[in-house]
This record gives C-alpha cells, sequence and structure tokens, in this order.
C-alpha cells in the first residue's frame, strides 16, 4: 500500500479518537464543573452510546485492525461503561472480499507457481472475508501428501501487514494520550493492553504460528471421538498462506439445521462447554475466537454394523490465528473460580480474585463479597429460563450493584486472561442459544466437585497436614492475645466504654474466644493425629493426640475464675 494512503488512514484514526476525547473533556470536565452536572449526568448513556456507533461505522468503513479493536473493546467490562461494551458486542469480522487477481498474485508469491499447478481445483469465490484475510476452497491434485483432497486455503489481504503496523502505531498514540488523564491512569494500564492485543493482531498475520496451533490442538483432541480438527497441509502454508482440511458443516448457529439433522442442541451445548473446561484446566491452551464462522456441528455417517438410532456427530474447530494460553499459575487461580461458584462461596470467590490479579493493591472487598453473596442467593442453580420469569426490575438491580461495586473497587482483568473472558462470554451466549434451559451452575458443579476432590486427597500429605495444623494454631493462639489488647484499649481509654455492664460482657465475649480458640486447636490435633495415626507415623501421631488431651481438659476446667 502507498505510503501516503497509509499516512492518511493514520491520520483519520488519529483524528477520530482526539474528536472523542474533545467531546469527553467538554461534557465531563468543562460542563460538569460549570453548574452542568445533572445535564452531563442525565445524557452519559445516550453519549456513549453514540460514541459506540460512531466507533463502530469507522471500524467497517477501514476495517483491517479496527475491527479487531471493537471486538477488544467489547470485552473490556472491567474498564468501559456497559453502553460501549454492549453496543460493541455482536461486531462482525466480516467485511468485502479483495479481488480475486490480487488475492491469485499474492498466493502465486508465496507458493512459488501458478495456483492451477498446485491444485486440481482453485475456488474464485470466497467462503469467508475478514479484515485481515478471506479463505477460498479448493481441491489438491492427486498425489499430494494427504488422505484428503478437499481443502480451505486462507491468504492474506495484500499489504495488511502494513496496515496492522500503522493502526497499532496511530493506537499506541491514542493510548499515551488517555494516560495523561489520572482517573485512566489510575484504573487502567493502556500501555500494557495495547502491547497485548499487538501481539495477538501479529499472532494472527503469521500462518505458520497458526498452522502450529492448529497441530498442537489436532494433538490434544485426536482421541476424543466428539470433536474434530483440520489437518494441515504443511506444503502448501507459509507465512501468508495456510491451507487445511476442508471441514466445513453445519454452523453452530443454524439451530434448524442442527435438529434437521436429529441431533440433541442440548447434548451439543454440555459437550461445548466441556470441550472448553478441559482446553482451560487442563491442557492450559484453548481457542480464543469460537465464533459462529468457527465452529460447526458435523454428522457422522452410522456406525458398520452399529444397531444406534442415535445420531453420531463431531464439534468441529476452524480458525486457530487466536488461541490463548493459560500459566499454572492462573489455572490455579481459575480452578478455584471454579470451586467458588460451584460451591456458592463468596468469600472463596475474593479470594479467586486476588490470586487471578484481578484486585488491585488497597481494594476493599467486603462489598464485592457482600455482591456475590447477594448474586449467589438470588440466581444461583436458575437456567435461562428460569431468569427470564424474574422481575426484570431485580435483575438489573442487582446487576448495578455488582457493576456499581467493581467500579469503585481497584479492579482490572490481567492482560493475559482478556482473552479467556472473552470467550466465555461468547461461549455462554452460545451454549445458550443452542440450549435456552442451559444451566451453567449444573453443567459447573460436577467439575468444581472434582477438582474439590483432587484438592481434598492432596490435601492429606502430611506436610499438608503438618503446614494446615501450623497455620490453625498460630491463628487461633493469637486469638486470646488479640481480645486481651483490645479489652486493654477500652479500659485504658483507647475504645470509649462507660457502661459497666458492657465491660462485663466484654470480659465474658473474651473469656468465650479463649473457650473457642481451646476448642478449635483441639479438633486441629485430634484430626491430625487420627490422620497420621493411619498413615503410619504412629509416633507423631500419639503426640499429637496427647496435646489434644491436654487441650481438651483446658477447656473444660480452665480459666473457671474472673
Amino acid at each position: 500500500m502507498k505510503k501516503p494512503r497509509l499516512r492518511g488512514r493514520y491520520n483519520r484514526i488519529l483524528v477520530f479518537f482526539a474528536g472523542m476525547i474533545v467531546r469527553f473533556i467538554w461534557w465531563e470536565l468543562v460542563l460538569r464543573r460549570t453548574g452542568f452536572r445533572q445535564l452531563a449526568k442525565r445524557t452519559r448513556s445516550e453519549r456513549f452510546r453514540r460514541e459506540a456507533l460512531r466507533f463502530r461505522a469507522l471500524a467497517l468503513r477501514m476495517g483491517g485492525v479496527m475491527i479487531k479493536v471493537g471486538q477488544f473493546l467489547s470485552s473490556r467490562l472491567d474498564v468501559l461503561p456497559a453502553e460501549i461494551t454492549e453496543t460493541l458486542a455482536d461486531l462482525q469480522d466480516e467485511v468485502p472480499a479483495e479481488p480475486y487477481a490480487d488475492i491469485r498474485q499474492l498466493a502465486e508469491e508465496e507458493l512459488g507457481a501458478p495456483l492451477a499447478e498446485k491444485f486440481e481445483w482453485f475456488d474464485e469465490n470466497p467462503l469467508a472475508a475478514a479484515s485481515l484475510g478471506q479463505v477460498h476452497r479448493a481441491k489438491l491434485r492427486p498425489g499430494e501428501d494427504a488422505d484428503f483432497l478437499n481443502v480451505v486455503v486462507k491468504i492474506q489481504r495484500p499489504g495488511i501487514a502494513s496496515i496492522v503496523t500503522v493502526d497499532l502505531s496511530a493506537l499506541r498514540r491514542v493510548g499515551a494520550w488517555l494516560m495523561r488523564y489520572r482517573p485512566v491512569r489510575e484504573h487502567a494500564d493502556v500501555p500494557a493492553l495495547l502491547r497485548e492485543f499487538s501481539a495477538t493482531v501479529y499472532e494472527e498475520i503469521d500462518y505458520n504460528q497458526e498452522a502450529g496451533n492448529a497441530e498442537t490442538f489436532f494433538e490434544n483432541f485426536k482421541d476424543d471421538r466428539y470433536v474434530s480438527v483440520p489437518r494441515v497441509v504443511r506444503g502448501l502454508s507459509t507465512l501468508r498462506v495456510l491451507t487445511l482440511e476442508d471441514v466445513f458443516a453445519i454452523k453452530i448457529t443454524d439451530y434448524d439445521a442442527i435438529t434437521a439433522a436429529s441431533i440433541d442442541r442440548a447434548e451439543v451445548a454440555r459437550k461445548l462447554l466441556d470441550t472448553y473446561l478441559e482446553q482451560i484446566f487442563e491442557d492450559g491452551f484453548f481457542h480464543a475466537d469460537p465464533h459462529p464462522g468457527n465452529l460447526f456441528i458435523t454428522p457422522l455417517r452410522p456406525a458398520k454394523g452399529g444397531r444406534q438410532k442415535k445420531v453420531r456427530w463431531q464439534l468441529t474447530f476452524v480458525d486457530f490465528g487466536m488461541v490463548g494460553r493459560v500459566p499454572e499459575n492462573l489455572r490455579m487461580g481459575l480452578r478455584e473460580t471454579v470451586v467458588a461458584v460451584g460451591t456458592r462461596d463468596a468469600a472463596r470467590l475474593i479470594k479467586s480474585y486476588k490470586e487471578l490479579g484481578f484486585l488491585l493493591p488497597g481494594a476493599d472487598t467486603q462489598e464485592l463479597e457482600q455482591a456475590s453473596a447477594a448474586v449467589f442467593d438470588r440466581f444461583w442453580g436458575m437456567s435461562m429460563s428460569d431468569l427470564r420469569n424474574v422481575r426484570p426490575g431485580e435483575v438489573r438491580d442487582i446487576g448495578h450493584r455488582v457493576r456499581d461495586v467493581m467500579v469503585d473497587t481497584p479492579f482490572q482483568v490481567p492482560n493475559d486472561l482478556l482473552m479467556l473472558v472473552r470467550t466465555v462470554a461468547i461461549l455462554s451466549g452460545m451454549c445458550t442459544g443452542l440450549d435456552p434451559d442451559f444451566n451453567l451452575w449444573q453443567q459447573l458443579t460436577p467439575y468444581a466437585r472434582k477438582l474439590v476432590e483432587e484438592e481434598t486427597s492432596s490435601a492429606f500429605s502430611l506436610d499438608n497436614i503438618l503446614q494446615q495444623v501450623g497455620d490453625v494454631v498460630q491463628t487461633f493462639i493469637a486469638l486470646p492475645s488479640q481480645a486481651s489488647r483490645v479489652l486493654a484499649q477500652m479500659e485504658t481509654g483507647g475504645l470509649t466504654v462507660q457502661s459497666p455492664q458492657v465491660t462485663r460482657e466484654v470480659r465474658t465475649l473474651g473469656r468465650s474466644v479463649d473457650r473457642l480458640t481451646g476448642a478449635v486447636i483441639f479438633a486441629a490435633f485430634l484430626v491430625s493425629g487420627v490422620l497420621l495415626l493411619n498413615n503410619g507415623n504412629g509416633q507423631l501421631g500419639a503426640g499429637l493426640l496427647g496435646a489434644a488431651g491436654v487441650v481438651f481438659l483446658w477447656v473444660l476446667f480452665g480459666r473457671r475464675r474472673d
């Protein structure tokens, strides 16, 4: 692409975002400080929606990275208003196709020969066209090193690498502008987000990388009879051309076709979620772009000699340009989240947020925990059909409460979890579309139970037992002294308590704390001693049982006198 055209593209992006920033400053800073606060507040929702519509129009007009930016922004529920994320949520990466002559020229340059020499047949009309490339159907020549003939050829748009470089350069300039505004600077690390986004886009235009992703995914699911992955034709794949087995079938959102094929849509939804749970928690490598054009349902022929009337099928994945990786430390935090949701444990959910790095330093988690508990109490176990019968105002009120707490709390999804958050959001909507009665809670509960069982079995190792006993003892031995310090402060005026009756009640409470402490320590020693004896460690187990007896006597007879 010619430099003047690229310069014009760069300037259009800067002008657009500059106008957006100027409008924000005028409404949110100037008018709010000159007596028009209520006007700014009253019009904020509609203004945000208009800004999102303006960006949507720009993205569709310019293509390139801008559509990817829109999809990226639609997933930032943690840092952007709902009006923006909702408006951009259905932005599809579909743009007009490139002229076939340009596509053919690029493909022949990459493959080093005319397409007629490489393929028996090549369809000039694209099967799909996206912002970074487009896909054509073709047929391999006999004798090609593959046990299939029908393929799809993914070819980059000419000049897309230059467009990506220019678009990302403009976005970095915009990010530097945003970081000058303190509320943005305190709530989001814009340069880090842009670095993560840039890395993702550059991976998408490296078709060698995508070929490797497809092969990894194939290996992970080669023994799963319900999952199908296209095979790569390495001899016809380069940096800008990728040739894969043609596995296109029924789109996962073509509900009528799935039903007409006598396939149970509820079963498809369950398998889709199970497959992603396996990718995230076991493989640590997941398909990060599960939109309807990348997932198919493939009906299979009945097994030879089989008497089953049930239709056999496979869940087929395509397009591995966007994949996510889950390091072990994040996988453990995510496991904690699943267990917390599956067991309705709001405190454990907040703990998982901390492990995942969602909560920034200094975050007050009490209100967030209360809001999470309210969601569990009201909605846990409900299917989408059940939720439709809930009064809309009630859902809205609880949703606003959770969102307000998240906005007030230093809360930001880490960069390496961004794709996972977006993937799960798309996945949830897809499962509900397949099965209106899809119940995420019921689907997560068996998996959460499995994780709890694994956690419990590992917890009974000798090292874990001793560590937990030490933690319990250390925590509860400190309680009496802490209670004594509080009493001392109250008696010396550090905490003002004028009523003798209150003082006596507090002292009684202190004694109760001491006795509760003893009871907990007794239980810890007793359980640990029994476990150690059962594990063959008789000496240490007997010692802990003896200590449990001493503590038990102290609980019964100690501190009887005031």
